[in-house]
């Protein structure tokens, strides 16, 4: 989608059709309000009326709000492109709900279909912006030209997340990284299976390890100079997660390529915080691996020796995406002295039974750091809650066998028990510096809501970014 912004009257730009918002307040006072109440049109949030003999498409907002521009936007998107219009104009909302009308645009008329054998291509491919004063101009213009980062990165993440396991290796991820340090100036370094040997990275190995596909260790590198902090972004990328031996109901392996939505945010982040060109060091570490069964698997059981050095009793091998995360963790720590680290990880089931299929667990050590995203996350238009660690959970992942098991001992609180065997794995110098976010129910959806279609979500990318740029300044 083509969004333009000038500066000129609505009436001036000439485009196929008008959009315009109305609150059920301003409906009676509206130039069409018979015709609008004879299509029994009420202005409710996200109700949509065309009214094609004066070219024009009415859509309702119960108020003004990120939300409702948010929504309203990817409404009126998805009406017009099934339509045979080619261009649409609207007047700029104010500022503070531009960047959100802009995302419905962007993000709401997002499409996948790169395995369609005729991919269909909407008539809607130009949008205009009316700003019509002489003041704020360039403000405006700097608003839509980062929307437009954010959201391309976003959307290239959901590329990477719908991308098949057949395509998506962890070998094709690493491809992937390298074109994109290619493209954006980025530091690139690839570790193969030799190289995890290297650095004794044992976890991450023994979960690819009976896989034709071998893991691969990601780390990009965006280093402007004189940076104001030093940023390290951590995501599990399991390409597919069959569940190992503790195979998988097959119902529950549909949607498994999702599993690699954690890696696939961070890379979608770096590509934006270097398109914005952001004064902060920023490193993206990605465990691209692919859990699946045969002779060599690991197993329940097994006590699988990780990169700090700490052991870990397997008694269940689909928890591998901690495993993963565990000596990344490790390997970003010892590589990388940042002023903070942050996880991302489609990692618990029990994070989507606990926060619902919409939200982002957020959890860590640091109240007010956690309680920062959350307010980063809102204002991005990404749904974000707490988790509260406490010590009682901490007694459930304890082994008497080795240092850490892999899976509680009681099959409650599992998002939060996952995060606590990661919290083994943080420096202690780092422990009020580190966020652990759990999408598994917010990276990946099966029915549409709010800017997201059938897929890949980009859960973290925004909320991240907002973060970045509220706090790194």
């Amino acid at each position: 989608m083509n969004v333009e912004l000038y500066n000129q009257s609505l009436s001036s730009i000439v485009a196929d059709i008008t959009i315009e918002f109305v609150t059920p307040a301003q409906l009676e006072s509206h130039t069409y309000a018979p015709l609008l109440s004879m299509a029994k049109f009420e202005g409710k949030s996200e109700q949509i009326c065309l009214l094609h003999e004066h070219t024009l498409i009415v859509c309702g907002l119960d108020d003004e709000s990120n939300d409702e521009y948010r929504m309203a936007m990817t409404s009126v998107i998805k009406a017009l492109q099934n339509t045979n219009y080619t261009s649409a104009k609207l007047c700029v909302p104010k500022e503070a709900y531009f960047h959100a009308a802009l995302e419905g645009i962007l993000l709401g008329g997002y499409s996948f279909q790169d395995y369609k054998s005729k991919p269909k291509t909407p008539s809607l491919q130009t949008l205009f912006f009316a700003y019509n004063s002489q003041y704020d101009f360039d403000h405006f213009q700097s608003i839509l030209n980062q929307t437009l980062i954010i959201s391309k990165a976003t959307n290239f993440v959901r590329d990477l997340v719908n991308q098949t396991p057949y395509d998506m290796t962890p070998q094709a991820m690493a491809v992937t990284a390298q074109s994109l340090a290619d493209s954006n100036n980025l530091e690139c370094t690839i570790l193969d299976t030799n190289g995890l040997e290297d650095e004794k990275m044992n976890a991450m190995i023994a979960v690819g390890r009976a896989s034709v596909n071998p893991p691969r260790l990601i780390h990009l590198a965006y280093k402007p100079n004189n940076p104001k902090k030093v940023i390290t972004l951590v995501g599990k990328g399991l390409t597919y997660d069959s569940g190992g031996l503790s195979l998988k109901a097959a119902t529950s392996m549909v949607t498994m390529k999702m599993d690699k939505a954690g890696g696939c945010a961070v890379m979608g982040m770096i590509k934006a915080i270097s398109e914005l060109k952001l004064d902060i060091e920023v490193h993206a570490f990605v465990g691209a691996v692919e859990n699946m069964i045969g002779g060599n698997a690991y197993k329940p059981d097994d006590v699988l020796r990780a990169k700090n050095g700490k052991t870990i009793e397997v008694r269940n091998t689909d928890a591998e995406g901690r495993l993963v995360l565990a000596d990344v963790l490790g390997y970003a720590q010892e590589y990388v002295k940042a002023d903070y680290i942050f996880d991302y990880a489609t990692l618990t089931g029990a994070c989507m039974v606990a926060l619902g299929p919409y939200t982002t667990g957020v959890m860590g050590h640091n109240e007010e750091l956690k309680r920062s995203f959350v307010d980063a996350g809102s204002f991005a238009g990404e749904y974000c809650g707490i988790l509260p660690f406490n010590r009682q959970l901490k007694k459930l992942i304890k082994s008497d066998l080795a240092d850490v098991c892999n899976v509680s001992s009681k099959p409650y609180g599992g998002a939060i028990t996952a995060a606590l065997f990661l919290d083994n794995f943080i420096d202690e110098d780092m422990k009020d510096k580190w966020v652990h976010f759990d999408i598994a129910g917010s990276a990946y959806t099966e029915s549409a809501w709010d800017v997201h279609t059938y897929g890949g979500t980009g859960a973290g990318v925004r909320m991240t970014l907002e973060w970045l740029m509220q706090y790194c300044k």
